[in-house]
């Protein structure tokens, strides 16, 4: 006589921790893929800015973004494929670098005006 084998639970057994944490992970995993796009953004701004412009306004040279900028899209990729997580000291560092990019960079590059001998002032033309 064969007796049932019990099936159940127990209170704090894997599979149970796992299944309650499915909406967290999800929220984690479209908090990464939101970082990618920042990252991806920075990376494609950078590459479209001429080079003299990082260099006359003081923020290193424009190679050395986009090799910043490409790893940390390429870390942010690989977050969201593998499932890492915006946890991750490695995803993290990805976004920092580009928020430093978007914030401090972007906007100094962005205002540079290649070709240089224009008649405007700092308020407008003179």
């Amino acid at each position: 006589m064969a007796f049932p084998v019990k099936t159940s639970l127990r209170l704090g057994s894997v599979s149970s921790v796992f299944g309650a944490y499915t909406p967290l992970n999800d929220f984690f995993l479209a908090l990464g893929a939101a970082a990618f796009i920042v990252e991806a953004w920075a990376f494609i701004d950078a590459i479209t800015r001429p080079g003299q412009a990082f260099v006359a306004t003081g923020k290193k040279t424009k190679q050395l973004w986009l090799i910043i900028l490409g790893v940390a899209a390429v870390v942010g990729l690989a977050g969201v494929v593998y499932k890492i997580g915006p946890t991750s000291i490695l995803t993290v560092a990805a976004f920092v670098a580009a928020a430093i990019y978007l914030a401090d960079v972007r906007p100094k590059v962005k205002g540079f005006r290649n070709g240089g001998g224009t008649s405007s002032g700092p308020y407008g033309p003179w």
